[in-house]
C-alpha cells in the first residue's frame, strides 16, 4: 500500500468546460441480468409456530446468547430465503441461546417477476431505511413501515444480528458493519472464517434513512447489541446463497465466544487469511440524471492512483482522491439523487478493544 493511502491528494470533483472526448464513459448499461437461481419455496415461512409470518424461533432451552439472522429485506433478494430455508429444513442445532430467523418481506418478494426482476425489491418503500425511532414510532404507514414495527421486537432482544444481503451489480462479497466498535468487531470475527469475504467495511450509513444494522439497540453507546450486514454476491447466483450459508455457520459455531469476548475462538493462525478492514470516505451521489462511469467498475476494485478518472456527472469529472481507492458496490444506473458508489480505505489494523 502507497505511503499515501488514505490521505486526499487530488479533487474528488472538477468541473469541465466540455466532456473530454477521451472518457466517454460507458453510458447506462442495459437493466438485462442472469436469473439463475431459481425462487425458493417459502410456504412454511407464511403461518409458522411464532404465528408472525416469516419468523422461526429455535430455543435450546439454554442460557446464551440471542441470535437473530434475517433475510429478504429487499423482497428479489431471494438467496437469503434459500439460505433460511435450508437451515430451517435441517434443524439448526444451538448449544446454547436462541435463534431467530426472519424472512423480512413476504409481501414484495410475491411480486417477483423474471421478467422485470429488480421491480419486487419492495412494495412501497425500502425496509432497509426505516430502523430510526422517528420512523419506527411515527404516523406515517406503509407496507414496509407496518412490517418493520411487526418484526421490531425481535430486532430489539438481539444480542447478534447478521443480516443477509446481495447485490444487484458485480461486487465482491463483503461484511458492513455499523460505525460501533462492538460490531466491527462481531464482523472481524465472521469475517475470519474459512471461505467468507475477507472484508469488513464501516460506512457512513445510508443518505436514504437508517438501515436494519442501525437500529437503536445496536447504536446505543452504552448498549451490548452487535450487528453487521452481509452482503454474498449477485441476486440470483447460487454461490450466493453458499456464501451466506457459510456465514450462518460460522456465526452459530462461534455465538457464544463472539457474544461474551467480542471474537471468535479460532482465529486465523495465517497472516494472509486475516480479515481487512475499510472504512468509507465518501458517499458519491448522482448530481445528473447522465451519471455515468468511466468503465463498468465492479465492487471490491481497488484503484492503485489517486486523480484516477472514475465518471462522468454532468460536467463534473469524478476522480479518486487518494491512493489505493477501494470502490463499494458502484450502482451501474444511478437515478438523479441516488447514492453511485462509496469509496473508501482501507485501515492498518482491525478495529479492536
Amino acid at each position: 500500500m502507497s505511503c499515501k493511502a488514505g490521505q486526499r491528494h487530488h479533487p474528488l470533483r472538477i468541473r469541465q468546460p466540455r466532456l473530454s472526448e477521451t472518457l466517454p464513459g460507458i453510458g447506462r448499461p442495459p437493466l438485462v441480468f442472469n436469473v439463475s437461481l431459481p425462487l425458493p419455496d417459502l410456504e412454511e415461512w407464511r403461518a409458522p409456530p411464532s404465528e408472525v409470518p416469516g419468523v422461526w424461533i429455535f430455543d435450546s432451552g439454554r442460557s446464551g446468547p440471542e441470535i437473530v439472522i434475517t433475510a429478504m429485506v429487499h423482497g428479489n433478494e431471494y438467496a437469503g430465503g434459500w439460505a433460511l430455508e435450508n437451515l430451517r429444513k435441517r434443524g439448526p442445532v444451538l448449544s446454547s441461546g436462541r435463534l431467530t430467523l426472519i424472512v423480512a418481506n413476504l409481501e414484495a418478494f410475491d411480486s417477483f417477476d423474471i421478467r422485470n426482476p429488480v421491480m419486487a425489491r419492495h412494495v412501497d418503500e425500502d425496509l432497509n431505511r426505516l430502523w430510526h425511532s422517528t420512523r419506527l414510532n411515527g404516523r406515517d404507514h406503509s407496507s414496509e413501515l407496518e412490517r418493520a414495527r411487526q418484526i421490531q421486537p425481535y430486532i430489539a432482544r438481539a444480542d447478534l444480528l447478521l443480516d443477509l444481503h446481495s447485490t444487484l451489480w458485480p461486487s465482491e462479497p463483503l461484511f458492513i458493519a455499523p460505525p460501533r466498535q462492538r460490531s466491527a468487531e462481531f464482523a472481524y470475527a465472521l469475517a475470519a472464517g474459512r471461505d467468507l469475504p475477507q472484508t469488513v467495511l464501516t460506512d457512513l450509513g445510508h443518505y436514504g434513512g437508517s438501515r436494519l444494522i442501525e437500529h437503536a439497540h445496536f447504536m446505543s453507546p452504552g448498549g451490548t447489541g452487535r450487528s453487521c450486514l452481509l452482503e454474498a454476491g449477485s441476486h440470483w447466483e447460487p454461490a450466493t446463497v453458499t456464501v451466506m450459508e457459510n456465514a450462518i455457520e460460522r456465526l452459530l459455531a462461534q455465538a457464544g465466544t463472539i457474544h461474551l469476548r467480542g471474537q471468535a475462538s479460532q482465529e486465523p493462525c495465517d497472516p494472509e487469511m486475516a480479515p481487512e478492514m475499510a472504512v468509507v470516505t465518501d458517499n458519491i451521489i448522482a448530481r445528473h440524471a447522465d451519471f455515468r462511469f468511466i468503465r463498468p467498475w465492479e465492487g471490491g476494485v481497488t484503484i492503485p492512483k489517486a486523480g484516477t478518472p472514475l465518471a462522468h456527472d454532468g460536467h463534473d469529472l469524478i476522480y479518486t482522491p487518494y491512493d489505493e481507492c477501494l470502490l463499494i458496490m458502484p450502482n451501474l444506473r444511478p437515478r438523479q439523487g441516488q447514492l453511485a458508489v462509496r469509496l473508501a480505505r482501507r485501515t492498518a489494523a482491525p478495529l479492536r478493544s
